[in-house]
């Protein structure tokens, strides 16, 4: 349900359709309702743009729909969902809001076709018209749900793997006419190149794996830039220790998240998080 004192509420959504938009992403387009009579579907579901993330809940392989507790509540919820038995309650992940429009929201999936799939890319691989979900989603614009904050007029660096792409995307259509932006986005095959509409001035490079870090060391970079790293772990905390220690960025100018750990399956990460490690790498 939606609670306007409380900027999240829980969504009973399905899928509308998928459809793959390169070779290693699919994109899921979800409709359906808030848990709440008085609210009107997907319309109470409110983005703040940018990296906006929310949490999503798939169901197991044996169920047709998330197992949820049986009763929202912004201040306990993540309490009721950890008690439930882990084998049937729903498989919670973080993602970022690729679009919304009237009644439908889009969210990319990277596929990881090495093998290395895990429950949601298994899931996403397979989706069809009807397939049920839940998402815990913002019910207003300003929701502390998105990272990207860079200070006005300020010069922006963006850097991200495949897995930050809709952040990257979400980000570059933020950004207002005029902003320079430096922007380096890693992919594991040419295909998964794509248009990235932006009023900004931004100098977009695609790399391949593992050229994120040299692309970045070999270009110059203005004063006073914002930096927003995404994507592997080990590898935005590299992106980062270059850009304090040897570019000299003010470090609270560096926004940096882990969206996964090579060699780290999503069960770890979050079991991290939930004894208290970072948040960074929740998604």
């Amino acid at each position: 349900m939606t609670n306007p004192s409380h900027p999240y509420g829980f969504f009973e959504l399905h899928v509308l359709r998928a459809e793959r938009i390169g070779p290693s992403m699919a994109r899921v387009t979800f409709g359906g309702a808030a848990l709440d009579a008085g609210a009107t579907g997907l319309d109470a579901f409110v983005t703040g743009g940018r990296d906006q993330r929310f949490k999503l809940f798939l169901p197991h392989p044996h169920q047709d729909a998330p197992v949820m507790p049986e009763v929202w509540s912004p201040d306990t919820w993540f309490a009721d969902w950890r008690a439930m038995d882990p084998a049937e309650r729903g498989i919670m992940r973080s993602y970022t809001v690729c679009d919304q429009r009237p009644g439908e929201l889009d969210v990319d999936f990277v596929l990881h076709l090495d093998g290395s799939a895990g429950p949601a890319s298994r899931w996403a691989s397979s989706a069809r018209p009807g397939d049920r979900v839940v998402v815990l989603g913002p019910t207003g614009p300003d929701n502390g749900g998105y990272d990207f904050r860079p200070p006005s007029g300020a010069p922006v660096l963006i850097a991200g793997d495949l897995t930050a792409l809709p952040a990257i995307a979400g980000n570059l259509a933020w950004l207002p006419a005029g902003t320079r932006a430096q922007v380096w986005i890693e992919i594991p095959e040419d295909g998964d190149r794509r248009p990235l509409p932006t009023d900004a001035d931004a100098e977009i490079t695609w790399v391949p794996l593992g050229g994120l870090l040299p692309a970045i060391r070999e270009t110059s970079l203005p004063d006073a830039v914002y930096a927003w790293i995404a994507g592997e772990s080990s590898t935005v905390k590299a992106l980062r220790r270059h850009l304090v220690n040897d570019r000299g960025i003010d470090r609270r100018s560096v926004t940096f998240t882990g969206y996964w750990r090579r060699g780290a399956t999503e069960e770890d990460l979050l079991a991290e998080v939930v004894a208290g490690g970072s948040p960074a790498t929740e998604e």
